[in-house]
């Protein structure tokens, strides 16, 4: 049986919490948390009576915008080396289904993909993070788990990497996806690079694999994350000029005319418009960066000071704090995994958040998933006023959440007998 979503799930679980009158606080979704760019809307506007079917890999609109977009930032690209879809999930599975393979996970990973390799029947080969970063497995550790899952066999075809990452809102750095990309490569691997967060770095930019192995690397990115289009479901990839990516181009665009058949076309033309590049939807862009970046410090400092160990966050709106040090006090209260650290949170604080087990961590670890981005408000005010505000952290209603937060951590790993002393 196919479980649900455990992202999706916890979203669904707190409206309906929300609807029976708690007040959630949501830690628990990777949703962008922001108002469409300027112009967006007015595109999709104009574009609504397009109710035809298009290409299956795209509009050529589309197709040459979404090449241009990968070329300025230093892959070259052209346009029939693109196909859009309705997400970058589906894109992903249709990935999946068409390299074929057993599939290499780093460890933690996006809660999807080894669903979806269990959908295709395919072996997940979990292979540790590093460290100093998620997203890319630990190259010391690759080259062994390889070696072991054949031996045990596993027939590995595809390595899946998240640069940056989700769930630890973190970028690897260049010389650990170098390393990874040359184990693959001796290996035969083809690997997917899951690049969606790759335009919220903080800092500089996220190095990309295909730099490394380009003819057999392929790229999945989409506009739900970048500019909060999470709704409006438009995911596109690129895939290697090589004779074997022409190969998967066409596998590729085989198994989408079977199963999505095509973008829908108002959103290939909003897709033509945001991967153009115009001056409102950069600096919309650069702005949201800013506020994810201001968010997930502050809420970083109050997981440090509850005493977790937590990477600091570099990209996207992600935390993953550890809190193995609290383990004492989290045990005399019946805390022993982090599903039970998950629950307690939303039972006792009404804060959503969601376990690391979820992101194929042993359940005995105490760790979470923390998305930041739902804490910039709940009307389109709200949210305009963060994304422009030099000190978002002190709004009025972001300030709370976040003090409610410190409040919640504080007394889960507070022992017992320093609680009674206060």
């Amino acid at each position: 049986m196919t479980t649900h979503s455990a992202t999706l799930a916890i979203d669904e679980a707190v409206s309906a919490r929300r609807a029976a009158g708690h007040n959630v606080l949501h830690l628990g979704f990777g949703e962008a948390g922001l108002p469409v760019a300027p112009g967006l809307a007015e595109v999709l506007d104009d574009a609504r009576l397009r109710n035809g079917y298009g290409p299956v890999a795209g509009s050529p609109q589309a197709r040459t915008a979404a090449a241009s977009w990968f070329t300025t930032r230093g892959v070259p690209t052209e346009a029939d080396q693109i196909l859009f879809a309705p997400g970058s999930k589906p894109l992903i599975f249709a990935l999946l289904a068409a390299i074929g393979g057993d599939v290499v996970l780093p460890r933690p990973s996006w809660v999807s993909y080894a669903a979806q390799a269990a959908l295709l029947g395919r072996r997940v080969i979990p292979v540790p993070v590093p460290a100093e970063a998620g997203g890319v497995p630990d190259p010391d550790l690759l080259e062994q788990a390889l070696r072991q899952a054949r031996a045990d066999g596993a027939r590995p075809g595809v390595l899946v990497l998240t640069v940056p990452d989700n769930p630890t809102g973190t970028v690897a750095p260049a010389e650990q996806v170098k390393a990874v990309c040359a184990i693959a490569d001796r290996h035969g691997l083809a690997v997917i690079s899951d690049e969606i967060y790759a335009e919220l770095t903080h800092h500089g930019t996220a190095p990309s694999p295909v730099h490394h192995l380009a003819e057999r690397t392929v790229v999945t990115t989409g506009l739900s994350k970048s500019l909060a289009l999470g709704g409006w479901r438009i995911g596109f990839t690129r895939t290697p000029s090589s004779p074997w990516g022409q190969r998967l181009h066409r596998e590729l665009t085989g198994i989408a005319s079977e199963i999505w058949s095509s973008l829908a076309a108002p959103m290939q033309a909003v897709a033509a418009h945001a991967l153009s590049d115009p001056p409102e939807v950069t600096a919309h862009i650069a702005a949201s960066r800013r506020l994810h970046a201001r968010i997930a410090t502050e809420v970083h400092t109050r997981l440090l000071a509850a005493g977790a160990h937590c990477r600091p966050p570099q990209a996207g709106f992600y935390l993953y704090p550890d809190f193995a040090p609290a383990r004492e006090a989290l045990n005399a209260q019946g805390i022993t995994t982090s599903s039970d650290l998950a629950t307690t949170l939303l039972k006792r604080h009404d804060i959503a958040t969601l376990p690391g087990s979820a992101f194929g961590e042993p359940d005995t670890t105490l760790t979470l998933r923390l998305a930041t981005s739902l804490l910039y408000g709940t009307t389109p005010q709200q949210r305009h006023t963060a994304l422009t505000a030099r000190e978002p952290q002190t709004l009025s209603w972001i300030a709370p959440g976040l003090t409610r937060l410190s409040t919640a951590l504080d007394e889960l790993t507070t022992s017992p007998h320093r609680r009674r002393d206060r």
